[in-house]
């Protein structure tokens, strides 16, 4: 009888055990990291992209150079001109000695990192407050490459926008730091951009633009990229054709995408439900109206990215 006891005991106290490390278990799913861990989502996928319209190609040039190199003498006259009056008349650049300057401190981009393989998915995320409550994090984690811009947020938006980076598009007035291995993709409206990387990587004299601009950047210097002016004259002529200033930084993400991937899914753009402009991250709906930024046309961008996706050239997310 008091074996019986015994071996009860023993049992009850060995299912406790079992019921309590199931229960651990359970919990660590509910980590900051591991916030979904028994949902598997299947890695991104190209599909067979559908035959270009006219509307397509009269756009879409598929030789234009999307970076700055050291070779800063291929760029043409009008593109230098268009691109130096872009924030105000400047007089007496020497944009020549600038790029040579900023090649000594960064490395030039090598031809053969623009190889594209048969299929690379791009999720470009961009900062929309649609994003809130949309739980794409997964889906935007599929992907090969994932792009962002500006001052995006992760941390605590991990359901809804991700966790991986491969890409940070920035300029001096919106440059985050970045962890190890993500590329710093420089969008330059100015030479004094250029000036300001090769300062934040190097002696970090360079802390005032029209407002104070970091000293230093936390960044990987082995992946920094620069937009080339060349690419945004293009986006700006064949793209917004003229309608705002120049594009934006999130719009030039995604025309990035279209150039280097096989398969663009874009997340974060346009209004909110309640049709309300405003980042993800912000608590007033209100805060960050930024669809009339005198600078930019939300409208005639957000345009242009339905009828891409009406066309099939990349997956919208809304």
């Amino acid at each position: 009888m008091v074996n019986q006891r015994r071996t009860k005991l023993v049992l009850s106290l060995c299912l406790l055990l079992a019921l309590w490390q199931c229960f651990r278990a359970l919990m660590d799913g509910f980590g900051p990291v591991q916030w979904a861990p028994s949902l598997h989502i299947p890695a991104a996928s190209c599909t067979i992209r559908p035959n270009s319209s006219t509307w397509f190609n009269d756009r879409y040039e598929a030789a234009v150079g999307l970076l700055l190199t050291d070779a800063a003498h291929e760029l043409s006259s009008d593109v230098v001109q268009w691109w130096l009056t872009l924030q105000g008349p400047i007089s007496g650049i020497q944009l020549q000695t600038i790029i040579r300057q900023l090649f000594t401190v960064l490395q030039a981009p090598a031809s053969e990192m623009w190889d594209r393989p048969r299929c690379r998915t791009c999720a470009v995320v961009g900062n929309s407050g649609r994003l809130k409550g949309s739980s794409h994090g997964l889906l935007i984690d599929a992907h090969d490459w994932v792009l962002r811009m500006n001052r995006a947020k992760i941390a605590g938006f991990e359901r809804d926008v991700g966790t991986r980076t491969t890409h940070h598009f920035m300029y001096p007035e919106s440059a985050v730091n970045l962890a190890p291995g993500v590329h710093l993709v420089l969008v330059p409206f100015k030479p004094l951009d250029l000036q300001w990387v090769t300062s934040a990587f190097s002696t970090g004299e360079l802390t005032r633009t029209y407002v104070r601009v970091k000293q230093f950047i936390q960044a990987d210097r082995s992946k920094v990229l620069i937009l080339s002016p060349a690419f945004l004259k293009y986006i700006h002529d064949k793209w917004t054709q003229h309608h705002g200033r120049y594009p934006s930084t999130g719009f030039t993400a995604l025309l990035f995408a279209l150039h280097t991937c096989q398969q663009v899914s874009v997340f974060g753009f346009g209004a909110d439900s309640e049709g309300n402009w405003h980042h993800y991250w912000e608590k007033n709906r209100w805060a960050g109206a930024f669809r009339r930024t005198r600078v930019h046309d939300a409208d005639v961008e957000f345009s242009i990215i339905n009828r891409l996706a009406d066309e099939g050239r990349i997956l919208f997310y809304k």
